[in-house]
């Protein structure tokens, strides 16, 4: 598998720098994973509505927007090695600056650690998406982004894990808030740890190849990246789905608590939900609480969301990227209706499917977005990790709706946004003037 996989025209196999590089794709996922699972907290803490609590996910995109070109400009001069330890440090010092937070015990305080954590991340991302592709045949750069996700979605099932730990007490809110600041400070240390280990690892800089000559200083070819349909498209395609993204995950246990109707008495120590912790009574009825939301999000959204990743990574060996791209975001889109519908358990059924659809949106929406763009990939993909932007705004708007009409109504911003991105990927072919290899050799030496 490795032949073809991860050797490039060179001959070098990549494999092992490629699996030192999927490190940071987990840990970009574990983030990510506690900061969907705080939105509810806040709002139990500070008695804010849905669309107040939703600073949190403004928080975390606005960081990637305002670091996301830096990052590129800094990549471009440093290396990709450069690049990740300039990241990693900024991830640090926004996990540290959590401590110092939990004394201040302002919303702030919490929302300015989050941004910085995603600056850092956003370095991380900037560097490591674009970078996997590079490291082996060109053709299989859609699979082997994907393969690397694999981590980040192991990193997304342990985030909401972690954080329900340590965001939600049984004693209230007020109780949870003196414990914020410890799995950040452990994630800090992990994170200094990391970093003395890429210094240490030999990254070779590696361009992914130039088909439109956009590095040809002879060709009488654009050299403007945004005159190729398929990276302008990606960046559109890439905000809509990060913001489908936030929003469903960081309304996940809102919906759940809200919408879900009442459980068997059967179930409230099932597993599933956490124990007893995970349900409570109201009105004389049983219905999942927060805790018990924070288990389904990490048990079942975020399993099939890995699992998605898995066999995601074995159907784009087999099939174009982009024609897997519109038929997954188009599943969502309608799967998004039946949200709306509230159709009770199928309503339910549908919120965690959605999952499983939404699993190799972004990675392969990278992948076919620097398709061929050469040098210029590393500021394409500056622009790529700015789209996740989406998700800072479309929440908010997801929130409001949820204020006046109530959380499932909400959905059906994201219902909207998925079909755009499935017309991306069915258009994707026209729009690059190339195609991915329907299959792919991974026997293949190169």
């Amino acid at each position: 598998m490795q032949n073809g996989l991860f050797r490039t025209d060179d001959g070098k196999n990549h494999f092992v720098t490629f699996a030192l590089i999927s490190s940071l794709f987990f840990l970009w996922a574990l983030c990510n994973g506690m900061i969907d699972v705080m939105d509810k907290h806040f709002q139990e803490l500070l008695h804010l509505n849905k669309r107040q609590s939703a600073w949190v996910q403004f928080a975390h995109y606005l960081g990637y927007f305002l670091m996301a070109l830096p990052a590129g400009w800094l990549a471009r001069r440093l290396g990709y090695k450069g690049g990740i330890i300039s990241g990693l440090l900024l991830v640090a010092l926004g996990c540290l600056w959590f401590i110092p937070a939990t004394g201040i015990k302002e919303f702030w305080a919490f929302l300015a650690g989050v941004c910085v954590i995603s600056m850092g991340l956003t370095f991380l991302e900037t560097v490591a998406n674009p970078y996997t592709t590079v490291l082996g045949a060109p053709q299989l750069a859609a699979v082997r982004i994907n393969i690397a996700q694999i981590c980040n979605g192991v990193g997304w099932i342990l985030g909401p894990i972690i954080g329900g730990l340590f965001f939600y007490s049984k004693d209230g809110a007020e109780a949870a808030q003196e414990t914020l600041w410890i799995p950040y400070a452990y994630i800090a240390g992990a994170v200094l740890v990391l970093s003395l280990v890429f210094a240490k690892a030999k990254i070779p800089d590696i361009e992914t190849q130039d088909i439109y000559h956009l590095d040809d200083s002879t060709s009488n070819v654009s050299k403007s990246i945004w005159s190729h349909g398929h990276f302008s498209g990606a960046v559109i395609a890439q905000f809509l789905y990060v913001a489908c993204q936030a929003g469903i995950f960081g309304f996940f246990i809102f919906y759940i608590v809200e919408d879900v109707q009442a459980i068997p008495e059967s179930m409230k120590s099932s597993w599933l939900l956490g124990g007893e912790s995970g349900s409570v009574i109201r009105d004389g009825q049983r219905f999942i609480s927060e805790q018990g939301a924070t288990k389904l999000l990490a048990y079942i959204g975020f399993a099939l969301f890995l699992l998605g990743r898995f066999t995601g990574a074995g159907i784009l060996r087999k099939i174009s990227a982009h024609k897997v791209l519109g038929t997954y975001a188009l599943a969502n889109s309608i799967l998004m209706v039946l949200i709306v519908l509230k159709l009770g358990w199928v309503s339910l059924a549908a919120l965690f499917l959605s999952f499983f659809f939404m699993s190799i949106m972004f990675p392969t929406i990278f992948a076919l977005g620097i398709h061929g763009l050469g040098q210029k990939a590393k500021v394409a993909s500056s622009f790529i990790v700015m789209a996740i932007m989406g998700g800072a705004l479309m929440p908010k708007l997801m929130g409001h709706i949820g204020d006046l009409h109530g959380m499932s109504v909400g959905f059906s911003v994201p219902a909207v946004c998925f079909l755009v991105v499935a017309l991306y990927g069915f258009f994707w072919q026209r729009l690059s003037g190339s195609d991915i290899a329907p299959t792919a050799d991974l026997n293949r030496g190169h």
